[in-house]
């Protein structure tokens, strides 16, 4: 196919003309499609519905240690919790505390309690001039919400197939103390699927921030969401790369079972050095007497281990992968070679980054919308919802049923080439 910006007036205004007439059919089609955010199908919700039976009123609801569920304590999760997540993470049990839900919350939580307490010692956040954050671009916005919540000044910083824009990160987190934290998805990044490579998580845990309470923020959201048995990307181990380089405490591992189990019924940890656990766990003793144990229980039973929680991804990987295969063909099938967008392909996530030319993202969803079809708000995967180029648009596969999928990406497709066409018109 011919690039679109080697195409005369003549040719782009005939081409404007039948992409109005097929965006206008469309329109008449009353479409109510939702790709805006990466929620479970629900054929994936229906196939683990078995979940809800592992428990009843005749179950033993006790540890192995004889520890009853249904009462208060053990605030730091039940051990065979902990040892479930930190074999699904890679990391020992006792560096790991299950909490409640989700991993967002504890994000919240360890931000809020950095502004109002400090970091083991250090001073509250709340009593300093500055504090900043570094934020990957793309990136997943409700990270980005927490810090402009709380004030924290956000800086971009460029991704890369290989992870966040290394020299950059250590020209900033070694020379400015006022740099506290970055955020990380370092294992299929959302939005662009990428996964950090093994010199990137060594140059993490190399680091020598210039302040003592910066703290990496290791949203690992997509341990095992593989899409493919046989093509899945592997990650080091941030906790034990970060040892190695004596560097012990920088980092705060995230993790749940939101996308693995039913959202909102999973549970969440956080995996760190015994000092900063310590720390947090004193700060915990007054805001919990403890979490949902029966639920850390069921995950337990029901999984047994975490290759039986493996086992269950790959159920998720064959609802989801055709989905994902579809989007990317139609992508392929009807815009390579075409030069207005490009995209990446990722080999698990539930997330396509989709760039389009610059100018254009804003006008693309809104044009998807007022057809019927709700993208992810262009602008949110940077911070303070400014793209700087604006086309960056997030594609969520996982929702939609395939065949409201493939209309929603035809749609897409369509508006993506007509907005196209309007800016080279403009630009002729």
């Amino acid at each position: 196919m011919k690039a679109y910006k080697d195409l005369s007036k003549e040719e782009l205004l005939t081409l404007q003309e039948q992409l109005n007439k097929d965006y206008e059919d469309a329109k008449s089609k009353g479409l109510k499609l939702d790709m805006s955010r990466g929620k479970p199908a629900a054929s994936q919700l229906d196939m683990e519905m078995d979940f809800l039976n592992v428990l009843n009123a005749d179950s033993i609801l006790k540890t192995e240690a004889g520890v009853d569920c249904r009462n208060y304590g053990v605030m730091d999760g039940i051990p065979e919790a902990r040892k479930l997540i930190g074999d699904v993470i890679g990391v020992p049990a006792e560096n790991v505390i299950i909490f409640g839900n989700a991993s967002l919350n504890i994000m919240y939580d360890t931000v809020a309690r950095s502004e109002i307490f400090g970091v083991m010692g250090e001073t509250p956040w709340c009593r300093l001039d500055k504090v900043k954050f570094l934020c990957p671009v793309p990136g997943y916005d409700r990270h980005f919400a927490i810090t402009e919540q709380f004030g924290i000044e956000m800086i971009n910083v460029p991704m890369t197939e290989d992870g966040p824009d290394m020299d950059m990160v250590e020209a900033l987190v070694n020379t400015d103390p006022a740099v506290k934290g970055i955020w990380c998805v370092p294992k299929y990044s959302n939005p662009q699927g990428y996964t950090y490579s093994d010199e990137t998580v060594k140059r993490f845990a190399a680091l020598k921030p210039a302040a003592k309470d910066f703290r990496i923020y290791w949203d690992n959201a997509y341990a095992i969401h593989d899409l493919y048995e046989d093509k899945k990307d592997t990650l080091l181990d941030i906790l034990s790369e970060c040892e190695k380089a004596g560097n012990p405490d920088m980092v705060y591992e995230f993790c749940s079972t939101s996308k693995v189990m039913f959202p909102g019924s999973g549970i969440a940890a956080l995996a760190s050095s015994k000092a900063n656990l310590d720390f947090i766990k004193k700060y915990m003793t007054i805001q919990t007497i403890g979490y949902d144990k029966i639920n850390q229980l069921r995950h337990v039973r029901y999984f047994k281990d975490a290759e039986g929680m493996k086992a269950h991804m790959m159920k998720h990987a064959a609802i989801m992968r055709p989905k994902f295969e579809a989007v990317l063909h139609v992508l392929e099938s009807e815009l390579n070679g075409l030069e207005i967008g490009s995209w990446t392909e990722p080999k698990g996530g539930y997330f396509i980054s989709f760039d389009a030319l610059e100018g254009c993202a804003k006008k693309i969803v809104e044009k998807c919308k007022e057809a019927g079809v709700v993208l992810t708000g262009a602008g949110a995967t940077y911070p303070y919802k400014k793209d700087p180029k604006d086309s960056n648009i997030r594609l969520a596969p996982s929702f939609p049923t395939p065949e409201e999928l493939a209309m929603a990406t035809d749609l897409f497709v369509l508006c993506v080439k007509l907005v196209s066409v309007e800016k080279l018109l403009k630009e002729a």
